[in-house]
């Protein structure tokens, strides 16, 4: 589904123009952890405060989306609830008065949005609760995600989960749940979302209108760790093919073709592609994790594409154990360096080839 022509300022929680979360029906995978949820209220043990944890993209925000559409329609059997439903439709439109939404707000002075949710979006928790529901029913808030709000924010938050209100629900979505404050975890039902399976992956890019081979779903699923998002991102986008290509040089090391590397610098580096950039940035530094446990346990793993495992392990066997470890972090510095300090992007990238390169040739040697 595109994103409605009714929107005029981007949102952060929604990746590009495929369905937000709000707009979605169906939840593939995770059916064990919304059972949970149905077990609860149907046991009259629902619990104020739910920590929705896991991937970034798996499908967090989608599950939290459902079971705000479900308490406010009323429950019920399942959690499917017809898109018809008053509900349903106030909830997709952002107009039901019983549903507070919290995350990061765009910033008309910098055209972006905040880093951070910041404290006043916060203050917006006293006064929603300071009304009565709409119904007599549920009133239920969603952080997304709670990882980024700001210091303030998260201990008037902490002071909520203390005394929650009477038929109130808060839904945490976490992809960091262990940088919260222990006190806000300790208050919360916890449910983990786990990676989805090749073939689940499979059928959110069929619903999404993309349709690739069973090898090609694979690698997608294997490049994206399991993550919806990131697979619809990787699919729609070439995600793919940059990592064919980036491997095609990668596996060159120590002595990579030098117009081939310029070539794809430019291109990962090149104005307005900052997908591409992500992208890139993600799959270098996802190789460099892999390389670093395959030397470590002496086993290539799995391949994404064929035979890519193999090449990378040839690279870095006989190598210390720790040695593509060091080089891993360094680029997780390398990166967030360059970025605070707005570096130029194919320097950066350039830079981040040239210690793989240093640490093949020393492996070599």
């Amino acid at each position: 589904m595109a994103k409605s022509d009714t929107d005029t300022i981007p949102e952060a929680d929604r990746l590009l123009d495929f369905a937000h979360p709000r707009e979605t029906t169906a939840l593939i995978g995770h059916g064990d952890a919304e059972r949970e949820m149905l077990d609860a209220y149907a046991s009259s043990k629902m619990h104020h405060a739910w920590l929705i944890s896991g991937p970034k993209g798996v499908g967090k925000a989608t599950l939290a989306y459902r079971l705000a559409r479900y308490l406010l329609s009323g429950g019920g059997k399942t959690m499917d609830v017809d898109p018809a439903h008053p509900a349903a439709r106030q909830v997709r439109a952002q107009s039901h008065p019983d549903l507070l939404i919290l995350r990061r707000p765009w910033d008309d002075k910098t055209k972006k949005h905040k880093t951070t949710i910041p404290v006043d979006e916060a203050r917006k928790l006293q006064r929603f609760f300071g009304n009565h529901a709409s119904a007599g029913g549920w009133r239920v808030v969603i952080v997304d995600s709670v990882d980024e709000m700001q210091a303030a924010g998260a201990n008037a938050l902490l002071k909520l989960l203390e005394e929650p209100p009477a038929k109130s629900i808060l839904i945490l979505v976490s992809s960091a749940p262990g940088r919260l404050l222990p006190t806000i975890r300790s208050r919360c039902r916890k449910l983990i979302l786990n990676p989805l399976s090749v073939a689940e992956i499979g059928r959110v890019l069929a619903g999404a209108g993309i349709e690739l081979s069973k090898d090609d779903t694979a690698s997608v699923a294997a490049l994206a760790g399991g993550s919806a998002g990131e697979a619809l991102a990787l699919a729609s986008g070439g995600g793919l093919e940059l990592y064919r290509e980036m491997e095609a040089l990668l596996s060159t090391l120590p002595n990579p073709d030098t117009r081939a590397l310029h070539a794809l610098a430019d291109k990962v580096a090149a104005r307005g592609k900052d997908d591409t950039w992500r992208a890139a940035r993600d799959m270098l530094i996802s190789w460099t994790a892999r390389l670093a446990r395959a030397t470590a346990q002496g086993d290539p793993g799995s391949d994404v594409i064929v035979g890519d495992a193999g090449r990378a392990f040839a690279i870095g066997a006989g190598a210390p154990a720790d040695a593509w470890a060091r080089v891993w972090n360094e680029l997780r510095e390398h990166y967030a360096r360059g970025e605070g300090l707005n570096m130029d992007r194919k320097h950066v990238f350039l830079t981040a080839i040239f210690e793989f390169q240093d640490a093949a040739k020393s492996k070599a040697a």
